[in-house]
C-alpha cells in the first residue's frame, strides 16, 4: 500500500535543504538565530493548512460539527498577569506606569529568556510565521510578525490581527513588532527575577515579545494591545479597550465596560454597523479597530442570545478549551469541566453586519458601562467632561454571587480605563486624552447602569435589557441630550426626567429605593467611599478637574 501524502506537507521539510532561502527565513535567521537548514518555515500559511498541521501534529486537536478548529491551550486557560514583565530600557522607562501592572525586567534577564526561547523554536521541525497589521488605519498600523510553534496559535493571530493582501505581503519588509511565541516550554523560574515557569516580556527598544510556559493564545492578542497603549498616545492616538459601533448616519459610539457589564451584548446592535469589538484607537482621522477579529467568552453561548457569535463559529474560527460530543463533535457551551473561561477567535468579516474596513468617524456618543449590584446608581446619566475622565480611571463595575467562585455578596471592582492589565502609561496620560478629544470633537458621554434598581442584587432585580437597550436608542437617536435632567446628589450626576421606553420611577435611584431612606443613604455613601478609596492610587498624578469631580460624601 502507497503511503498517501496530503498537497504540500511531505514527510521531511520541503525546501530545508535548498541553497536559497526565502527573505522571511534569512531575516529570521539573521535577527533570532533561527536555524532553517533544520526547520521549516511556513509562512502565512492558508486556513486549511493551519488546519491539517493542526490535526496532524497537535494532539487533541479536532473539527467540531461547525467546522471550527477546537484547540486546547494546556495548563494554562487564561492570561497570567502576574507572570508579565516590561523590559526597564533607557528608551522607555520614564514613560511607564510601574508598579502591580507593569513590572520591570532588566534586558538581560530578557535576552536570557529570549535565548531560551529561540532555542526551543530551533528544537521544532517546523515553526509558523505570520505577518499581519494591528490597525486599521493605515497611517498609524504597526507591522506584526509572529513566530511560533503551533499552527492553533497561527490561526489565532491570523484571525486577531488585520490580513494583508498579496501584494501587502510582498511588500511587507520588516516588522515593527515581533512575537516568539515559545509557549510549550516554561522559563527557568531560577532565573532573576521570575516568579513562576510562566515569563510573558515585552521589550519596547528591541520590539520584541516573548512568551515562555504558557499556551494561552489570548497572550499574543492582549501583548500587542499592551504595544499599541505604549506607541499610540505618542503620536497623538488614544488607545482603547472598548467596542465601537455605527449608526446609519454615520453616528460613531464607544463603548466600554468590564467583564458582565453587557459590553459585548449592547455593541452588537442590527441596527447599527459593528465597528470592532474590544480594541480600538481614537485618531484625528476618527475611530480604527485594532483587530482583524473578535475573541469572545463561549460560556453558556447559544444561538438565541448570542445569534452573531454563535453562527460565527464555523470554518476558520478556533474554539478554545471547549467541551464536545466524542461521536458528533457538537459543542457543549454549558460544560466549564476544562475552565470557565471558554473561548471562540474569528475573523470580523464572520459577523453580518461587520464595517469592513473597520474605521469611522469621531464619536459622538462615549458609553461607560456598569454593573451596579449596590443598586445605587442611576440607569442612565450624563457626565461632564471632568466626570467622564473620573469615571474612565475609575472602572467600576461589581461581581455577583455566581459569576466567580467565592463570590459570596456583591463586590465592588475598578480597572483603570475599563482595561488596567493593559495600560502602559500612567491612567491620567489616556483620560486627559479622552477629554481633549471629547471636547475638540463634541462627543457626549454617559454613564450607563446595567446592573440593580430600587435595591441591592439580595432584594432587587435587574434592570431589564429591553429598558438599557431603550435608554441606548434614545442617546443614538439624539433626544436623550435634549431631556431635561436632575442632579443626583453625592455623584453629582445629571439624570434625565424621563426617556421614552423607561418606567420615569427606575430613573431616579433614591426614588426607585424599596428600602428605608436609611439603607439607601447608607449604601450610597458606602459605594461613594469606594470610588474615593479605590482613586488614591491615581491621586498623585490626576488632572485637578478630575480630583474635583470625585463623590461628595
Amino acid at each position: 500500500m502507497v503511503a498517501f501524502n496530503r498537497p504540500s506537507s511531505p514527510f521531511g521539510r520541503p525546501g530545508s535543504s535548498n541553497s536559497v532561502h526565502t527573505k522571511v527565513e534569512e531575516e529570521l535567521h539573521e535577527a533570532a538565530g533561527i536555524d532553517y537548514d533544520k526547520v521549516t518555515i511556513k509562512r502565512n500559511p492558508s486556513v486549511a493548512v493551519l488546519y491539517e498541521e493542526a490535526l496532524t501534529y497537535e494532539q487533541g486537536t479536532v473539527i467540531s460539527s461547525a467546522g471550527a478548529l477546537c484547540a486546547y491551550s494546556g495548563k494554562k486557560t487564561g492570561r497570567s498577569p502576574k507572570d508579565k514583565r516590561i523590559v526597564e530600557e533607557e528608551t522607555s522607562s520614564e514613560d511607564i506606569w510601574w508598579g502591580p501592572v507593569n513590572t520591570k525586567m532588566s534586558e538581560q534577564v530578557f535576552l536570557i529568556n529570549r535565548e531560551r526561547a529561540i532555542d526551543y523554536l530551533n528544537t521544532r521541525p517546523r515553526l509558523y510565521v505570520f505577518d499581519g497589521y494591528a490597525g486599521w488605519d493605515p497611517k498609524y498600523r504597526i507591522k506584526v510578525r509572529v513566530v511560533a510553534s503551533r499552527a492553533y496559535h497561527l490561526l489565532f493571530m491570523r484571525n486577531m490581527l488585520i490580513r494583508p493582501t498579496e501584494d501587502e505581503l510582498e511588500n511587507f519588509g520588516t516588522p515593527d513588532f515581533t512575537i516568539f511565541n515559545a509557549g510549550e516550554f516554561p522559563a527557568n523560574r531560577y532565573t532573576t527575577g521570575m516568579t513562576s515557569t510562566t515569563s510573558v516580556s515585552v521589550n519596547f527598544k528591541r520590539s520584541e515579545m516573548i512568551i515562555l510556559g504558557t499556551e494561552y493564545a489570548g497572550e499574543m492578542k492582549k501583548g500587542i494591545f499592551t504595544v499599541m497603549h505604549y506607541l499610540m498616545p505618542k503620536v497623538g492616538v488614544l488607545s482603547l479597550h472598548s467596542s465601537a459601533n455605527e449608526g446609519p448616519d454615520g453616528d460613531v459610539s464607544l463603548f466600554f465596560g468590564l467583564s458582565g457589564t453587557g459590553k459585548t451584548t449592547l455593541s452588537a446592535d442590527p441596527k447599527r454597523m459593528l465597528i470592532g469589538d474590544d480594541e480600538h484607537c481614537w485618531s484625528d482621522n476618527g475611530i480604527f479597530n485594532i483587530e482583524g477579529g473578535c475573541y469572545a467568552k463561549c460560556i453558556d453561548l447559544s444561538g438565541e442570545k448570542e445569534p452573531d457569535i454563535f453562527n460565527a463559529i464555523r470554518f476558520g474560527s478556533i474554539l478554545e478549551n471547549v467541551v464536545l460530543d466524542e461521536e458528533s463533535r457538537v459543542v457543549d457551551y454549558s460544560d466549564d469541566f476544562l475552565t470557565e473561561n471558554t473561548r471562540c477567535a474569528y475573523p470580523i468579516y464572520h459577523i453580518p453586519n461587520a464595517k469592513i474596513p473597520c474605521l469611522g468617524g469621531h464619536p459622538k456618543n462615549i458609553i461607560l458601562l456598569t454593573c451596579d449590584a449596590f443598586g445605587v446608581l442611576p440607569p442612565v446619566s450624563k457626565l461632564t467632561t471632568s466626570q467622564a475622565m473620573y469615571h474612565f480611571i475609575s472602572g467600576y463595575t461589581t461581581k455577583v454571587p455566581g459569576t466567580e467562585d467565592g463570590i459570596v455578596e456583591p463586590q465592588a471592582t475598578f480597572s483603570a480605563c475599563f482595561g488596567a492589565p493593559f495600560l502602559v502609561l500612567h491612567p491620567q496620560r489616556y483620560a486627559s486624552m479622552l477629554a481633549e478629544k471629547m471636547s475638540k470633537y463634541q462627543a457626549d458621554a454617559w454613564l450607563i447602569n446595567t446592573g440593580w434598581v430600587g435595591g441591592s442584587a439580595a432584594t432587587a432585580k435587574r434592570c431589564p435589557l429591553k429598558y438599557t437597550r431603550a435608554i441606548l436608542d434614545s442617546i443614538h437617536s439624539g433626544e436623550l441630550a435634549k431631556s431635561t435632567f436632575e442632579n443626583f446628589e453625592t455623584f453629582n450626576l445629571q439624570i434625565p426626567t424621563a426617556v421614552a421606553g423607561v418606567p420615569s420611577e427606575m430613573l431616579h435611584p433614591r426614588k426607585a429605593w424599596q428600602g428605608t431612606s436609611t439603607e439607601f443613604e447608607t449604601s450610597l455613601n458606602n459605594v461613594a467611599q469606594m470610588f474615593v478609596s479605590n482613586f488614591e492610587t491615581y491621586k498623585s498624578e490626576a488632572a485637578p478637574e478630575t480630583l474635583a469631580a470625585a463623590p461628595k460624601i
